[in-house]
């Protein structure tokens, strides 16, 4: 019973602070030699409702945030973008770039695609095999543009094999026969034909412009 009384006047006088709740008043009330002078001034003790099993977050602002650096790449992925099976790979390779962050990837099929931003190589080059480019510019393609992005990556040791012979010129013939009938096996039209719908594409977007590049 004692303890029910004091559980009672303890809420009776909560409720009475109810609308300025602050630690001073309610020490005082309950340690009438408690010294308020260890509070100091304006210091309130704040009582926030709780519903169910959630409390109101406490946010604190980010002082100072960094913004993201500029990727440091050390070589430049020309991918086509419009071929399912092969961004299968290319996505594979950006997610394990994320860790690295030594690859640019670039889509060729883009329209904002510029061969004078990647040594010259145009659209139809290209999409004629894959090809790397280095920081340093040098060109790679092929089974070697694989195997330089994959070691990129922390996956050489998958292309290691096709470094040694005669491993590496049946690794060639596999790829090249890829890569001449990759159009048909993942059922697009002729690389002629899409370089007359990428041309059409170009004149009704561009219009007479002369910056616009096919």
């Amino acid at each position: 019973m004692a303890t029910r009384g004091a559980v009672a006047a303890a809420a009776s006088t909560i409720w009475k602070h109810r609308r300025n709740p602050s630690l001073r008043s309610l020490s005082r009330h309950f340690n009438p030699n408690f010294n308020h002078r260890i509070i100091p001034t304006g210091f309130k003790y704040q009582v926030r409702a709780i519903q169910g099993t959630s409390t109101d977050p406490v946010i604190t602002p980010l002082k100072n945030r960094e913004e993201p650096k500029p990727q440091n790449w050390k070589i430049k992925m020309l991918y086509d973008g419009d071929c399912p099976l092969c961004m299968r790979e290319v996505n594979m390779l950006m997610e394990r770039n994320e860790k690295h962050g030594t690859i640019k990837f670039v889509d060729i099929s883009s329209n904002d695609y510029s061969p004078e931003d990647n040594q010259g190589l145009d659209y139809k080059t290209v999409m004629g095999q894959i090809h790397a480019i280095q920081s340093d510019g040098n060109v790679v393609k092929g089974v070697e543009a694989f195997r330089r992005l994959y070691e990129e990556v922390g996956l050489g040791w998958v292309y290691t094999i096709t470094k040694f012979e005669p491993i590496g010129k049946l690794a060639d013939v596999v790829y090249d026969v890829w890569a001449k009938y990759r159009l048909q096996v993942t059922g697009r039209p002729s690389i002629e034909a899409i370089l007359e719908a990428r041309k059409k594409d170009k004149v009704e977007t561009c219009g007479e412009s002369k910056n616009c590049k096919i």
